[in-house]
C-alpha cells in the first residue's frame, strides 16, 4: 500500500473511532479543507471542525472504501450515518473525497456530496423545497461556521 493510501486509511480509521487528535495528526500545518457546508477552512479550523464533529456525533457510524493515493494525490469514498443535531433527523451522507499531499501529510482535502440530498434528510420539508437554492446553502454554511467559531472560542483556539 502506498504510504499516502495508508495515511488516508489511518485518517478514516481514526474518524471511525472518533479520535480527532489522530485525525489532526494526518494534516499538514498548511492544510486546507472544503466541502459544501464548511468551505475554505485552514488548518486550525479544519482540525477543530473534526474535533467538534467527533465530540458531537454520538451516534455517528462511518464507513469508507476505494482509498487510492500516489505521491501527490488521493481519493476515497466515505459514508456517514448520524442524527443531525439541528432537527433530530437521521442522515446518510455519501461523500467523495479528494486529497493533495505534502511531506507525507494531507495538504488539501475536498469533500463533495449532494447538498440537496443531504438537506432533504437533515432539514426535512425545508430541505426538500429549498435544498437546491443558494439561499439555503448559504444559511447552512453561516450556521455551521458560527457553530465552529463558538466551539473554537470555548476552547481558546484561534485560527482563521
Amino acid at each position: 500500500m502506498h504510504p499516502n493510501a495508508q495515511l488516508l486509511t489511518d485518517f478514516y480509521s481514526a474518524f471511525q473511532r472518533r479520535d480527532a487528535q489522530a485525525m489532526a495528526a494526518c494534516y499538514h500545518p498548511d492544510a486546507e479543507f472544503s466541502d459544501p457546508v464548511f468551505p475554505g477552512l485552514r488548518h486550525a479550523r479544519v482540525t477543530s471542525m473534526w474535533t467538534m464533529l467527533c465530540e458531537r456525533g454520538k451516534d455517528l457510524e462511518l464507513s469508507f472504501r476505494d482509498v487510492q493515493a500516489d505521491d501527490r494525490t488521493g481519493s476515497a469514498h466515505w459514508e456517514a450515518r448520524y442524527t443531525f443535531s439541528g432537527t433530530g433527523r437521521k442522515v446518510l451522507n455519501r461523500i467523495d473525497a479528494t486529497f493533495e499531499f505534502k511531506d507525507g501529510k494531507i495538504l488539501r482535502h475536498t469533500d463533495r456530496f449532494d447538498f440537496w440530498a443531504w438537506s432533504r434528510q437533515a432539514l426535512g420539508p425545508a430541505g426538500m423545497v429549498l435544498g437546491w437554492s443558494p439561499f439555503l446553502r448559504n444559511k447552512v454554511r453561516a450556521q455551521a461556521g458560527g457553530t465552529l467559531d463558538k466551539f473554537m472560542r470555548e476552547r481558546g483556539i484561534s485560527g482563521s
